[in-house]
């Protein structure tokens, strides 16, 4: 796992259990009819992440410290605010899902539970320095090997999905297009360009901040090009799983409706089985735990950058409170939100909605920035990445006008 770095966590960490449960239900209400979105959004997502990785890599300083440097002050704070308040809903969704997975496994109070998982993620970003917990996050990864393990568990019609994959089975309707924003907005979502241009920086703060001669930047973005590639792939193959997993056995039997990765759980049980039930299980708390603290140092990040904070998980909390305060907070409001009468499941609807009107302005300051020598010097973006990670832009575009054209009809 030593050679494990951000961009194979910032994949895995895309598989939070809110994803897990957009994954599901596709699979439950339309079968193997959408598999093919995850080859759509393969190539885009590796894009975004490269060249969020590059600006964090080459330039030694986060997204939104970049970003405050070439846009409006305001125009920059209203989209970090926009990201909190997506991440805080993303964080109750998944604290959520993590208490009622465990209530299904070992019984008791799911709300107690959730709280628990709550106060852990805190206690780790605040007393675990990065050098400590980046360790704690690759081996986390390989817990979303069980949704692999749960498909190979039950029967599968690969010659029905290995078709479905390549040549997409369209419907027209509303429902049907609301499933693959849905699908995209998970995929594509801004707390993981801040992650992981974040992480390219911490990284660069073990070696000493120093960001070394051109020889040593051009080996460390292939180092960061082949994990990153590497860490999309895992994340969609196992986006691909998830999906198979809710058409063959909660759609065969009728199952169209999943508000929840834990509901999916306990409809898995008398379907495919206790075995599939708990690696399906076991699954939603693992990488709830993983995704959690990603989920709220993305948001600590970006307000901290925004507003000139000495930031970063491998400064120690009386060296940067401003950080750690926003850690703190989301993770705690996010668990709190279960405790009223919020649906943090209905909410993600919203967060899908705020993620997709976030994501197009930042992705478009992203590709400006990775293309001005100014900022990049001799390593701005190749032909490729620019031609993906405009395309990208375009489809999350097109996504944000299908929402806004759902929610006024």
């Amino acid at each position: 796992m030593r050679h494990v770095g951000p961009g194979i966590i910032t994949g895995a960490a895309d598989d939070d259990p809110s994803g897990i449960a957009t994954y599901t239900q596709a699979g439950a209400q339309f079968g193997t009819g959408l598999v093919w979105t995850v080859f759509l959004s393969l190539p885009f997502m590796i894009a975004i992440q490269l060249v969020s990785a590059r600006i964090g890599r080459v330039t030694g300083k986060g997204l939104a410290a970049n970003l405050r440097e070439h846009m409006p002050r305001s125009a920059l704070l209203f989209l970090v605010a926009l990201l909190v308040i997506a991440n805080v809903i993303n964080i109750a969704a998944d604290i959520a899902a993590m208490g009622e997975a465990t209530r299904l496994v070992a019984g008791g109070d799911a709300h107690l539970y959730a709280a628990g998982f709550g106060a852990l993620t805190v206690l780790m970003q605040i007393f675990i320095p990065y050098r400590k917990l980046a360790p704690v996050l690759k081996w986390l990864t390989l817990t979303l090997f069980s949704y692999v393990v749960t498909a190979m568990l039950v029967e599968v019609p690969w010659g029905r999905v290995l078709h479905d994959l390549v040549i997409p089975q369209l419907q027209w309707s509303s429902a049907y297009w609301m499933t693959i924003v849905a699908v995209l907005g998970t995929t594509i979502s801004p707390y993981l360009f801040f992650w992981q241009a974040s992480q390219e920086v911490e990284e660069l703060r073990l070696r000493g901040g120093n960001r070394g001669t051109e020889a040593d930047v051009r080996n460390d973005l292939k180092r960061v090009k082949g994990e990153t590639i590497i860490g999309m792939v895992f994340s969609n193959g196992i986006a691909f799983f998830v999906i198979v997993l809710g058409a063959v056995v909660l759609n065969a039997a009728g199952v169209t409706e999943v508000e929840s990765a834990a509901q999916a759980a306990e409809a898995l049980r008398p379907l495919a089985g206790p075995l599939a039930f708990a690696f399906f299980a076991g699954g939603i708390i693992s990488t709830g735990l993983l995704a959690v603290p990603v989920l709220a140092s993305s948001a600590a990040y970006a307000v901290a950058e925004a507003f000139g904070w000495q930031e970063g998980l491998e400064r120690q909390w009386f060296e940067a409170k401003g950080f750690y305060a926003i850690i703190a907070l989301a993770t705690l409001v996010g668990t709190a939100l279960i405790y009223t009468p919020v649906n943090p499941m209905k909410a993600l609807y919203w967060s899908a909605v705020i993620n997709g009107v976030v994501a197009v302005p930042i992705m478009i300051g992203l590709m400006r920035l990775t293309t001005r020598r100014d900022v990049m010097g001799a390593f701005t973006a190749g032909r490729k990445t620019r031609w993906f990670g405009w395309g990208g832009t375009a489809v999350m575009a097109a996504a944000v006008l299908m929402m806004g054209w759902d929610l006024m009809r």
